[in-house]
């Protein structure tokens, strides 16, 4: 079978897996900190607001629109392209002293004032009570995977396992949070998405991992668990590598020219792919060698016959 990287003999990836985990934890307490005192930047799919999407007869000069948005009515409007260089989408936050009609007109406003043409295509509003119950669903979304992930886990391989793979998939979505609030990059929808992307992808990344350390427990009679581990990771190290990189080249492409719509999801998506990569390594197997993961766990239980305690009747 072909093998980017064919190498022989196993490479001691775990010897710097004190060292990275200690990162690791200093992330995440970062990342809390972050979120404990700036928050996150909330999109208007979670604080609510009103979208106006036009169509101008001419490619739109984003920054002579916002020039013309100064009133009162519209302080605050996000302006990009959707789509193309004539589609337009205009969002504004919820002011609970002006009604989203007079939002809307006072967006039309500015827009004739530069294309008599435009067309209005669109206009949606979002309440603040349905951003609410919306940021309330998507994080109990986000926590109800970690737990059937848990669930199918504990299942499929042995405990120690389970809660190395529960421990990396939480340590990345959470550093990924981190990194939003620390930059208040917006947080909307697309966003959510990418980060249940993530949490699909690095748990793929993980089983991967684990069906090797699996086997290599049953098959190595020599070496202990650390062993096993760097083995098994340099096994599958061809796999990752070619799987990592053709999913960034493809996500970076969405990054730079997939447009401002989906941008919050490549951003999601590259940070998670980076970090979800490692953490299947010092997250996740270093965890599982640190709770005692040896290879008696891993041997098939043994189902005692009825009657197997009698003696035999044969002669």
């Amino acid at each position: 079978m072909f093998q980017l990287f064919a190498v022989k003999d196993a490479v001691d990836f775990l010897r710097h897996a004190k060292p990275i985990s200690i990162m690791s934890m200093i992330l995440v307490i970062a990342s809390f900190v972050s979120l404990g005192t700036q928050g996150i930047n909330w999109g208007l799919d979670f604080t609510g607001g009103t979208v106006v999407e036009l169509e101008f007869s001419k490619p739109a000069d984003l920054s002579q629109l916002r020039g013309t948005l100064t009133s009162v009515e519209a302080q605050g409007a996000v302006v990009q392209n959707f789509g193309s260089s004539h589609d337009v989408l205009v969002r504004l936050p919820v002011k609970l002293d002006i009604k989203s009609d007079l939002q809307v007109k006072a967006i039309m406003d500015g827009a004739l004032s530069l294309d008599a043409d435009v067309i209005q295509k669109r206009v949606e509003f979002v309440g603040p009570q349905v951003g609410k119950q919306l940021a309330e669903q998507g994080g109990l979304a986000v926590i109800v995977a970690l737990i059937c992930i848990l669930i199918y886990v504990s299942f499929r391989f042995e405990w120690r396992l389970a809660m190395g793979s529960v421990a990396a998939l939480a340590h990345d979505v959470i550093v990924t949070l981190g990194v939003f609030s620390v930059l208040q990059l917006e947080f909307d929808l697309t966003v959510l998405a990418g980060l249940l992307t993530v949490i699909g992808y690095s748990l793929n990344d993980t089983i991967v991992v684990y069906d090797r350390i699996r086997e290599n427990f049953l098959k190595m009679r020599k070496g202990g668990p650390i062993e096993v581990v760097n083995t098994s990771i340099t096994q599958t190290m061809s796999r990752t590598v070619i799987t990592t990189g053709t999913t960034l080249v493809v996500v970076a492409a969405l990054f730079i020219k997939g447009g401002s719509m989906i941008h919050g999801f490549a951003t999601a998506l590259l940070l998670g792919i980076f970090v979800g990569t490692y953490s299947s390594i010092y997250v996740a197997s270093y965890l599982a060698i640190k709770l005692g993961i040896c290879r008696e766990h891993m041997l098939p239980v043994e189902i005692e016959k009825e009657g197997a305690d009698q003696p035999s009747m044969m002669p």
